[in-house]
């Protein structure tokens, strides 16, 4: 599903990526949930002597759990990056009214959540996968937290990212994890990983880390002085996981 096209004027400017210094936080973060592969999957073929033909790559067919896993991983994903950008989108014209300030920061996170959303309707493209069937349910939803949160001044709609950003940095840990270990298992049984595999974890983890970068601008522009910070943030992040859990599925 392809982004909004009314996309409000004071996003259709894109703000230039500035270097990002990772916080401290956010390499706690990765620190403890990124799974750090073995140096096994740095080669995946052993070098043909100079005498020898050189050898078809040797792939393993995916099981039929291994295929569910991809396809709900696609589709979760999809769904997640189209929330963020109507969160965005509902969040920006309060939020920049207020505070002009915010219009290069709020233009940035969005166009970086429009580019992630424009990466997954192309995989599930590709690879014919069925987007949820919950959009209509999930469009309204994001609009209503970031329109709400908005509302509620700038502390609660950057605790909002924060919330957000937080359960999709774990989500996307836990795919490369898995990801990783599906991996170790091919190489340990002589089988090669294709680079469409190698690319998908690349892309995981690109995305993944500009979510954590999100998650650190919202900490810095004072999500944790947001009122009720542990009571906004603890139901956000509850129905960020239920939302996740239901588009794997459905």
């Amino acid at each position: 599903m392809p982004p909004p096209r009314d996309l409000p004027r004071v996003l259709r400017t894109l703000c230039p990526a500035r270097p990002h210094v990772l916080s401290p936080a956010r390499n706690a973060f990765l620190s403890m949930t990124t799974f750090a592969p073995s140096r096994r999957c740095i080669a995946t073929t052993a070098a043909a002597p100079n005498n020898a033909a050189p050898s078809t790559p040797k792939r393993k067919p995916l099981t039929k759990e291994q295929r569910d896993f991809l396809s709900s991983a696609l589709r979760v994903n999809q769904t997640g990056e189209l929330a963020a950008t109507l969160i965005y989108t509902a969040q920006t014209p309060p939020l920049v009214n207020a505070h002009p300030h915010l219009r290069p920061l709020m233009a940035h996170m969005y166009e970086q959540e429009a580019g992630h959303l424009r990466t997954f309707n192309s995989l599930i493209t590709k690879h014919r996968v069925r987007p949820t069937a919950l959009y209509p349910l999930w469009s309204v939803a994001a609009t209503a937290l970031g329109w709400s949160t908005a509302l509620m001044g700038r502390e609660a709609a950057m605790a909002c990212t924060e919330a957000v950003e937080t359960e999709i940095g774990e989500h996307y840990n836990n795919q490369i994890r898995t990801l990783l270990e599906m991996f170790e298992q091919w190489e340990a049984e002589g089988y090669e990983v294709g680079d469409e595999f190698r690319d998908l974890i690349g892309t995981l983890r690109r995305i993944r880390d500009e979510e954590l970068e999100h998650l650190d601008h919202a900490v810095e522009h004072d999500a944790k002085e947001a009122r009720p910070y542990w009571l906004l943030t603890s139901i956000i992040r509850a129905g960020c996981r239920g939302a996740i859990w239901t588009s794997e599925r459905v």
